[in-house]
């Protein structure tokens, strides 16, 4: 598996990931890259581990192949999720876990996917009011 791949999604396909998550959909979203990525989708919970309790927002527990959110704002946060996924897909591909800055990368660009496909859907709808 080829992590390399998030280059084909284009900006409609991330920012429909994003709006899933912000729609409270968090676990069909992530079938949805699940399946893009041809690997098993991780579970997600509310919930926290030992050692991580008060330091990190959510975690992924390899072993279990499971993201625990801190709460349940955290399971709807985009940016969470896409960074704690970027870690499944890395460690399910078995390649090494991936750096905190390439997680931070990946959901970045969903973010930033979903920002210019607001604005330009905005923008679209202004002109047509004119």
């Amino acid at each position: 598996m080829d992590t390399q791949n998030i280059i084909e999604l284009d900006d409609l396909a991330k920012a429909k990931v994003v709006q899933m998550i912000l729609d409270r959909k968090t676990e069909e979203a992530l079938q949805g890259l699940s399946t893009y990525y041809k690997v098993y989708p991780p579970q997600i919970v509310v919930g926290t581990i030992k050692g991580k309790r008060r330091t990190v927002y959510a975690v992924y527990v390899q072993g279990e192949r499971k993201i625990y959110c801190i709460n349940s704002d955290i399971f709807y946060n985009p940016f969470v999720i896409l960074h704690e996924f970027y870690h499944h897909i890395r460690t399910t591909g078995g390649i090494h876990k991936g750096s905190e800055k390439h997680a931070n990368r990946y959901a970045k660009g969903f973010i930033e996917s979903y920002n210019k496909t607001i604005e330009s859907i905005i923008n679209h709808n202004l002109k047509k009011q004119i």
